[in-house]
């Protein structure tokens, strides 16, 4: 009797040839915007500029706009810093890794991803910025030669460490974004009716002509640049890490920082992925580009990440137990059950709990459950930066010196507007860029896998 299989549907619906593919995602260009796109814009924007103004206020009068105190001197501006450099890990590790082990699913989802990357890191550099105080001298922590005699940066500090893993991330992710981009945007160039857009996609096109020594070429930069930009999904975040683990402060000085920081970057990346590509398929109608197999294998990812994140928490209890140090058992007792159980609850219901829906696959094929879940993960990865930085200084060694930390409006507008930022960039990008990869998605066109 022969054996029965059963055949997958294909990543891409539809029986799509290429010139349809091009069609259809160039032709999301050629559209006038609808009201739902200006809508979001206008909100994004608005958003944006509530944030101008506060980021603004803070610059004229000082930090002292913010709720720190004596004992709490790191809250808002670093949770949301470290909270936006997470988001970015899934566009280097959907572009990098998954491109290095073949895995077809990434070809609907890596442009976005890439992009978001873009737009999460330059949030996230707006917030150590600020925190300087005097904003206007932050080209000093950049080590060029001066003339100020021997006065150099303190390489020793983590915070330096930064710097230089950060700018690194942002310029190989934006060489691989635009690299991706190349043939693409000579599609673009060459399907214009305008002058000014012909003019301006050969521009950026770089000469494309599509031929196959080009192609060679561009393969073989581009596995080179993925090569480069693996390590940085570990190592970026391992090094945002180290503002924690290197100090010797009942709560932060651990050695499972590195792996868990990395695990809840991809973790939460994956989750902002998942919101913007859903809202994507439901307003621009790609259903047929990013179909529920694509969710159904990021959901797998983010159950992964998801458990590794729940045992990191577990990991930290036990290891505060085990050491039988007073004041490190203190820092998770008080997490857990003082002043801020509220939002250490929060973190675990959104970040250990809820993500275990996503076993059933009824659920992880369903789109608004999915939506809804992506929501709460970045929710309670929010939490998890604030409960880390917020409960670890509040309650110091000295009772004289506990405080309550509590955010002032100046903070929270800062925070909406890192928002307006990213969302109209994103909402940009959409708009005058093609956000499927038209090239990587034609390489895959009718494959079928067995189950």
């Amino acid at each position: 009797m022969a054996e029965s299989t059963h055949l997958r549907q294909p990543w891409i619906l539809g029986a799509k040839t290429p010139h349809q593919v091009t069609e259809d995602v160039a032709g999301l260009l050629d559209r006038r915007p609808t009201v739902l796109w200006w809508s979001a814009l206008t909100a994004s924007f608005l958003a944006l500029a509530v944030g101008v103004v506060a980021v603004s206020y803070q610059l004229t009068t000082g930090i002292g706009t913010w709720g720190l105190n004596k004992t709490v001197g790191w809250a808002f501006d670093i949770t949301n810093f470290v909270f936006w450099i997470g988001i970015g890990h899934a566009g280097t590790l959907i572009s990098a890794i998954l491109f290095l082990f073949r895995q077809k699913w990434r070809t609907s989802v890596n442009r976005a991803a890439e992009a978001m990357t873009l737009f999460a890191v330059m949030c996230a550099g707006i917030f150590p910025v600020i925190h300087m105080g005097r904003a206007w001298l932050a080209f000093w922590v950049i080590p060029y030669p001066n003339f100020r005699g021997p006065l150099w940066v303190n390489f020793r500090s983590p915070l330096l460490w930064d710097v230089f893993a950060i700018s690194t991330y942002f310029t190989i992710s934006l060489l691989f974004w635009y690299l991706g981009l190349v043939p693409d945007l000579a599609s673009l160039r060459d399907r214009a009716s305008g002058k000014v857009r012909r003019f301006v996609f050969g521009i950026l096109a770089l000469g494309w002509n599509g031929s196959y020594r080009t192609w060679i070429r561009y393969e073989s930069v581009y596995l080179l640049l993925a090569g480069l930009a693996a390590p940085l999904v570990v190592s970026v975040h391992t090094v945002v890490s180290f503002d924690f683990a290197v100090s010797i402060l009942p709560g932060w000085h651990t050695t499972i920082f590195p792996p868990y920081f990395v695990a809840g970057a991809i973790f939460s990346g994956f989750a902002m992925v998942l919101t913007l590509m859903i809202l994507a398929r439901w307003t621009l109608g790609i259903g047929e580009y990013f179909t529920t197999r694509h969710v159904d294998a990021m959901c797998k990812v983010v159950i992964a990440t998801g458990s590794m994140v729940g045992l990191a928490y577990i990991t930290e209890l036990f290891i505060a137990a085990y050491s039988e140090n007073p004041f490190e058992k203190f820092a998770f007792l008080n997490r857990a059950l003082g002043p801020y159980a509220w939002a250490y609850w929060i973190m675990v219901t959104c970040n250990v709990a809820a993500p275990q829906l996503l076993w059933f696959r009824r659920l992880r094929t369903s789109l608004p459950f999915v939506f809804v879940i992506s929501i709460v993960v970045n929710i309670g990865m929010w939490f998890e930066r604030y409960v880390l930085i917020v409960t670890s200084l509040h309650r110091d060694f000295l009772p004289s010196s506990w405080s309550y930390y509590t955010p002032t409006v100046v903070e929270v507008a800062t925070l909406v507007g890192s928002f307006g930022l990213f969302f109209t960039l994103f909402l940009l990008f959409c708009r005058f860029l093609p956000m499927i990869a038209m090239a990587e998605v034609k390489g895959i066109l009718g494959e079928t896998s067995h189950d």
